[in-house]
């Protein structure tokens, strides 16, 4: 029996376990599929506080984790399977383990989609991205592109701006799904050229293990051009991982937590924290910031204290 289950690993779940700790609740926290979230899989991190000198992502999650260990979380690895979400306590299974919690912190995460291309999955880090606002910093003056059509593909273009020399903006249509302000703003920028009717076939060069270019086929006349550039960002919309709630926990059209008061869920005493329930932000130090919220919620709810959490 626990006082709280957290699951997901990254920032918002670990923060969450420190503070719940810290306020000698009996925790657990279930690693998922990918311990440490998507900050592993980062090399350079240097817009999380505390870091002037830049930190590597999974060296981050290893000090939030053992700080958490420190205060005497306990970690289970494995996906969750199973929630019961009827009974009080509420049942949990993962790795195989049943156990019971009074409370959860959902902090599952979401995740960024990909073209499936090879070389995207071998350059991730040494110039392809999946956030502009978290690597945009690295291309000061230099030629990247930007995979997409809809609002997050024109708001990533047009922060890229702030930092590149040019950037080119592929849709695989020959218009733009974003809102017409957002296009407006996207087709208005000197700085970017909107490649139409194309897709991405490859990224160079894995060999030089660097983004040199980009390799696109045109989906009318099946033509292929490479295009000279440094940094490719994919910007075709995240997953949240939310598929063993379904049906149990409020979820949005597109699969995300419903948030109800400050970080509660449909059912009382369930709470969420991180990208699992924010189509906007999705950085470190806001899924962090809301791994902090819910863990007090989860305390003044232990204690009793439901229209603090937020209902």
């Amino acid at each position: 029996m626990y006082d709280v289950a957290i699951i997901g690993s990254g920032p918002a779940g670990l923060t969450a376990a420190i503070y719940t700790c810290r306020a000698d609740l009996k925790t657990v926290v279930i690693d998922g599929m990918a311990p440490g979230g998507q900050l592993m899989i980062t090399s350079e991190v240097e817009n999380f506080p505390g870091f002037p000198e830049g930190i590597q992502g999974p060296e981050l999650m290893g000090r939030m984790r053992k700080q958490a260990e420190k205060f005497g979380a306990e970690f289970k690895a494995g996906e969750l399977s199973a929630i019961d979400t009827d009974s009080k306590p509420f049942k949990l299974t993962a790795g195989g383990d049943t156990f019971e919690a009074k409370s959860v912190i959902i902090a599952t995460g979401s995740s960024s989609r990909w073209l499936g291309l090879e070389s995207e999955q071998e350059l991730r880090g040494k110039g392809v991205s999946a956030c502009a606002t978290c690597d945009g910093f690295f291309f000061q003056d230099r030629v990247v592109a930007v995979i997409g059509g809809g609002d997050a593909a024109t708001e990533e273009a047009t922060f890229l701006t702030r930092f590149a020399s040019k950037v080119y903006l592929v849709h695989r249509r020959d218009e733009l799904r974003a809102s017409a302000a957002m296009q407006k703003r996207t087709i208005e920028n000197d700085k970017i050229e909107i490649i139409w009717d194309s897709v991405p076939v490859d990224i160079l060069d894995r060999t030089a293990g660097k983004v040199t270019a980009l390799v696109l086929r045109n989906v009318k006349t099946d033509e292929t051009t490479e295009f000279p550039l440094d940094g490719v960002f994919v910007a075709i919309g995240h997953d949240p991982a939310t598929g063993v709630f379904a049906g149990k926990i409020e979820l949005d059209e597109k699969g995300y937590m419903v948030v109800k008061g400050n970080t509660g869920t449909s059912v009382p005493g369930i709470f969420v924290a991180g990208d699992v329930s924010d189509t906007r932000y999705k950085q470190a130090i806001s899924a962090a910031g809301s791994g902090c919220r819910a863990a007090i919620d989860a305390l003044k709810f232990l204690e009793g204290e439901e229209t603090s959490a937020g209902w």
